[in-house]
């Protein structure tokens, strides 16, 4: 039987190809990586350009130096590159002569043949706690960027990534506040960031913050979800929880609400060490294809609504010399570039579409529906979580095939079910905090019809696996505009299905 969530992720990272123009200009559409080097099998870094440029809809990628055999293999791909300035370098270019030999030396022999998007001054600096780097970050973020201006290098922008660790709390959201000595560095440094215009960096990642009865809500599956009531604000997922505490820092900190937010990192890894909570790959695909299509949405979180987030995946490649099994496993691709989300489907080379005279083996029909012990108040919430998230609520609601009975129990089925198979039919899709069962016994009545896979839903998928596998030919002739738009109408589509 087709795994098709595995499948899906799989297929709209190698099946989805468009003409490098067009992916470069599709910021809405767009997303970026971290490409680490921590191993001693990966490929070199002019294979691993053009891999991204004829294979990804990967734009733009993260560097942890400034390593110039990748800035010269990125040369003319359209994909951007942000390079960073180690911890260890950070307090000698806080001078600005020192800091324009390091543009002079890093910077201009490359760009813009090599889009340099962000310099980054240190990684999570305030993480690892060196007092010395810590005092010479800001310093010398002002004298690279100065430098910068002086090269009349204005499109490119400083940064500096944090860790959440430099929140003291964080749940429920209206809580969040930066630890007291972190709140010192990080006002001139928002200070900065709102004078020149550019990025405040966080590496938000749910998988060190979840507990096994939050996993649920961690990975964006159905869960009990957080209401903030301070603020009024339901919350389904960890991440929007993580991104709202930080935001509601900001603006106690001195109002900074308005200072754009990046996400430098953020993963989770497909293995680790045995009983190692959380850590398989169906945990590292829901989270890592959700928060894809989350921040490409527009829907932003509760408290900043309508945005997108610039985002960098972590990470490109399983890494082999890390120092544990989960640190190694990050990697949304193996060396050998073969994905590690490896799920042949249809009997088909994995990376490749079925051919078109396929078609998938008949399954056994089943429903999703609530448990006879489930209380209407834990049916409300999968109902809330489920309309929250797209799945289409019409027929429930007054005037629709399905509002009578007007129940929550009767509603919730027809929602839970409706979730069930537009999320890929897996056990865990009808799981609901325990609150979900699957039937083989169709629960349609009267004008109310269930959805259910193996008939229109899945002519549906078809259409759009058929639609993706042709999606090159069918550019052809476009505008760049046009193909932007017809790109990511198929990545809406394909995550929206997993």
């Amino acid at each position: 039987m087709e795994k098709t969530p595995l499948f899906l992720l799989f297929f709209s990272l190698h099946i989805l190809l468009a003409p490098s123009t067009a992916i470069a200009a599709a910021a809405s559409c767009s997303i970026g990586v971290n490409y680490g080097f921590w191993a001693d099998n990966l490929p070199p870094p002019a294979q691993v350009a053009a891999f991204l440029k004829t294979h990804t809809t990967i734009d733009r990628i993260k560097i942890f130096d400034a390593n110039p055999d990748v800035l010269r293999a990125f040369a003319n791909t359209g994909i951007s590159v942000t390079v960073t300035v180690a911890n260890a370098d950070v307090p000698s270019l806080a001078k600005l002569p020192a800091a324009q030999a390091w543009i002079a030396n890093n910077i201009l022999p490359f760009h813009p043949q090599t889009t340099i998007r962000y310099i980054l001054v240190g990684n999570e600096v305030l993480y690892w706690k060196d007092k010395t780097v810590i005092a010479y970050t800001l310093p010398a973020m002002k004298t690279l960027h100065h430098a910068l201006h002086l090269a009349n290098l204005t499109d490119i922008r400083v940064s500096t990534p944090h860790a959440l660790s430099f929140l003291a709390a964080s749940e429920p959201p209206s809580t969040g506040m930066f630890r007291r000595f972190d709140a010192a560095i990080l006002r001139p440094i928002l200070d900065f960031h709102n004078r020149t215009k550019t990025p405040f960096m966080v590496n938000p990642y749910p998988f060190f913050g979840f507990r096994p009865e939050t996993l649920d809500y961690a990975v964006f599956r159905p869960n009990r979800g957080l209401y903030d009531k301070a603020t009024r604000k339901n919350y389904t997922n960890m991440f929007d929880e993580q991104m709202d505490a930080i935001y509601i820092a900001m603006k106690k900190l001195g109002n900074y609400e308005g200072v754009e937010i990046v996400i430098a990192e953020t993963g989770w890894p497909s293995a680790g060490d045995p009983n190692q909570p959380g850590v398989s790959l169906e945990n590292a695909l829901s989270y890592n294809g959700n928060v894809v299509k989350h921040v490409n949405s527009g829907k932003g979180t509760p408290l900043m609504p309508n945005r997108t987030f610039e985002t960098y995946i972590f990470a490109l490649f399983n890494e082999n010399l890390k120092a544990s099994v989960s640190e190694r496993n990050y990697g949304l691709f193996k060396p050998d570039f073969s994905p590690v989300y490896d799920a042949p489907a249809n009997g088909g080379t994995p990376g490749k579409a079925p051919p078109s005279g396929d078609s998938p083996a008949p399954a056994e029909k089943k429903w999703c529906v609530p448990r006879p012990e489930a209380s209407d108040e834990a049916l409300q919430r999968n109902l809330d979580y489920v309309c929250s998230l797209g799945v289409d609520c019409r027929p429930i609601q007054s005037g629709g095939p399905c509002f009578s009975p007007n129940t929550v129990r009767s509603h919730a089925s027809y929602a839970m079910n409706a979730y069930y198979q537009s999320h890929g039919r897996e056990v865990y899709n009808c799981d609901f905090e325990h609150t979900g069962v699957l039937t083989s016994s169709d629960p349609s009545y009267e004008t109310c019809s269930y959805p259910v896979e193996g008939s229109k839903m899945l002519e549906q998928k078809s259409v759009v696996k058929a639609a993706a596998s042709s999606v090159s030919a069918r550019l052809v002739g476009l505008t760049v505009q046009q193909m932007v738009v017809a790109t990511c109408f198929v990545v809406s589509v394909l995550f929206h299905l997993v």
